[in-house]
């Protein structure tokens, strides 16, 4: 298993779950893109894509920060392009850019819900529709996306209406694309946490830094991410993988070392079927 010398373009690598993802790759010496917003730091949110960047060559890959905004087109198109232009092609795509905003209806202003519906949905068909000229080039083209299974429920749907609109709607872009891209042999599949990741936009938006003890590391599921790019296209297309369920068949066993507080009680996650059980050990 290697990633060396393959391309990867991960959206919103400048921080949090894109970034693990970007340095598991680089780690392998793959040519990594960072595209994203951030040229300059957030005044609240830590990251740019010139320290990703960094991080990423310092991990022992080569790195290509971009300036992009996955809402725009030409944007978006012009990353992809420079990406191949840049390391030769394009191998594996990552949308991990995505809005959080976790509001009732009547507290959900519509600038948020465009905002999230917009990244989250639109983003991630952007970016893969963008993509596809490209991995048709590729040995074994994989495009993953953070989002969860269609665990279609009032329950996941109920308190934060807009924000499950545009995480199913990057669901629906994998379902869709998984067929219809099957037989080109370029593999579509999402990933989502069984428990709360420790990030700082999660931070941000919960509000609460004690919350965070209570999560995994971002570093589970750049792993699980990793063991995908590592399977053959063909043969793994459609999955909505849960990253705990995905790391133990492949031989994982101490979940300990993603816990960000080992004497914390781990925080459930969102939109997890209701026969999902987690693997022996894994919490």
């Amino acid at each position: 298993m290697s990633l060396r010398g393959k391309t990867v373009f991960v959206s919103g690598a400048s921080r949090g779950i894109g970034l693990a993802i970007a340095l598991r790759a680089a780690r392998d010496g793959a040519n990594v893109a960072v595209p994203a917003k951030t040229a300059e730091r957030h005044q609240k949110l830590p990251g740019t894509i010139y320290s990703a960047a960094k991080e990423i060559e310092a991990a022992g890959g080569q790195a290509l920060p971009l300036v992009m905004d996955v809402r725009d087109e030409i944007m978006v198109q012009r990353a992809m392009d420079a990406t191949a232009t840049a390391f030769g092609g394009v191998d594996i795509v990552v949308n991990a850019a995505s809005a959080i905003f976790r509001t009732p209806v009547e507290k959900t202003e519509m600038k948020r819900y465009d905002l999230m519906q917009q990244i989250n949905t639109r983003g991630t068909f952007c970016v893969s529709r963008a993509a596809v000229p490209w991995l048709r080039k590729s040995a074994n083209p994989h495009v993953l996306t953070m989002a969860p299974p269609l665990n279609i429920s009032a329950r996941w749907a109920a308190g934060h209406v807009a924000y499950t609109i545009s995480k199913y709607g990057m669901s629906l872009c994998t379902l869709g694309m998984a067929a219809e891209f099957a037989p080109e042999g370029i593999a579509f599949n999402a990933l989502w946490p069984r428990v709360g990741i420790a990030t700082a936009a999660i931070e941000f938006a919960v509000g609460d830094r004690d919350e965070l003890r209570r999560c995994r590391t971002p570093e589970i599921m750049a792993d699980a991410a990793y063991a995908i790019f590592n399977r053959p296209a063909r043969s793994c297309t459609g999955n909505f993988f849960i990253d705990d369920e995905l790391l133990y068949a492949d031989g994982v066993r101490d979940f300990q070392q993603y816990r960000v507080d080992p004497t914390t009680e781990l925080r459930p996650g969102m939109f997890l079927p209701d026969d999902s059980r987690a693997p022996p050990g894994a919490l």
